[in-house]
């Protein structure tokens, strides 16, 4: 206890590592900002992630949860440290323009469209077929309508089909995350595009009832990166946090951890890891 007293004295807090077969500790090393997409966090990856990440680093993260467009742009205005998003075009854009360090692969999971009724979709493996169905029967379809890399594919999505979605009637954009999205889809009686973390999670806990519509097609796959922000163009950025988190996330033990989570609730991985991609 004195040993413990004397520590706190000092300033410092010890965290027990994650491998807790080595016994040791690391101290507090400092604060990294990261700006993510909501569907790392609605889903409760990075609240099952992150306190390992610090216990096993020492550097505490502050999560800003936002769209990927807008956690691209917290990248480019160097008001973030680190992203997570899911958006692989931008972001292979983003580091080219000299915006980030380098682009690591992290993980994958899928989009599908969910809604309230079966019976008016006819194409359950065809994306673009669906959405076709949707606007040919005049169907209701929440979009998040927030730039986000979920917003992104559903609008790619619709430019494939032919279909311009603001000349739909019963088309509502919501400005917010995929939780909030779901949930008015849900009260709305609405079809819309979701990563299938989230959905299984609101699922699970009865926030919504929205089977899915259609699912497992090649062209749903959400693939997930990490990036560190370019210190050379924000010198102020927390280089050596931001480093370590890209180095955790793609590290073995951390990659393992990623392909665990949902399998105790669902049975079955939320999201796959895939830093292999990166040799």
């Amino acid at each position: 206890m004195l040993a413990a007293l004397l520590l706190l004295a000092q300033g410092f807090v010890v965290y027990a590592l994650g491998d807790q077969e080595s016994g040791s500790a690391v101290s507090v090393k400092g604060k990294i900002i990261l700006s993510t997409t909501t569907s790392t966090q609605d889903s409760g990856l990075l609240n099952y992630l992150l306190p390992v990440f610090t216990r096993e680093t020492g550097w505490q993260v502050d999560v800003i949860s936002v769209g990927t467009g807008a956690a691209l742009q917290m990248g480019r205005d160097g008001n973030a440290d680190v992203l997570l998003v899911h958006a692989k075009a931008d972001e292979i854009k983003f580091v080219a323009d000299g915006w980030g360090v380098r682009r690591y692969d992290v993980m994958y999971n899928d989009f599908l469209i969910v809604g309230p009724d079966l019976k008016a979709i006819r194409h359950n493996g065809n994306i673009i077929q669906t959405l076709k169905d949707i606007a040919a029967g005049n169907l209701p379809f929440v979009s998040r309508g927030d730039d986000s890399g979920t917003h992104r594919m559903e609008n790619n999505l619709w430019k494939a089909a032919g279909i311009d979605p603001k000349t739909l009637s019963r088309y509502t954009s919501t400005g917010q995350g995929m939780g909030a999205t779901l949930q008015m889809a849900y009260e709305l009686k609405a079809y819309t595009l979701t990563d299938r973390a989230t959905w299984l999670t609101l699922t699970k806990n009865k926030s919504i009832n929205l089977p899915a519509v259609c699912e497992k097609a090649e062209d749903l796959l959400n693939y997930y990166g990490v990036i560190a922000v370019n210190p050379a163009k924000y010198p102020k950025v927390n280089a050596e946090g931001a480093q370590v988190f890209v180095e955790w996330m793609i590290k073995h033990s951390s990659q393992k951890l990623i392909g665990q989570f949902g399998i105790k609730e669902f049975g079955k991985p939320l999201f796959t890891p895939n830093a292999i991609a990166n040799r």
